[in-house]
């Protein structure tokens, strides 16, 4: 799972007809995931989440079956909307000092 922001949305005349009903969602991840900051990801959205709230998104596997089917086409899917969430600035930059020091990253 990733913690990101809603940051816009994904409007499609056209889609899978088993996402019809669902809206899709730009989320970029907070801290260091195996995405770049600077990336963003779609994620489909069945809870109702809106530009600038933060959410917990799910990858793969967990998001397929959140939606109720493994063979949807689906990668990332929102989980959960975020009410408040308490990160140490400090740590966190520790964190991603270490990671950068690791070999093969």
């Amino acid at each position: 799972m990733i913690l990101g922001r809603v940051v816009g949305s994904v409007w499609a005349s056209e889609k899978d007809p088993r996402l019809a009903r669902h809206k899709l969602l730009i989320v970029r991840p907070h801290g260091s995931y195996e995405l770049s900051p600077a990336e963003q990801v779609v994620c489909v959205d069945t809870l109702g989440a809106g530009v600038g709230e933060d959410v917990v998104v799910c990858l793969g596997w967990p998001a397929r079956d959140h939606l109720g089917g493994h063979n949807l086409p689906v990668e990332a899917a929102v989980m959960a909307i975020v009410d408040r969430c308490d990160w140490d600035d400090e740590l966190g930059r520790e964190l991603d000092h270490k990671q950068s020091q690791e070999p093969n990253r």
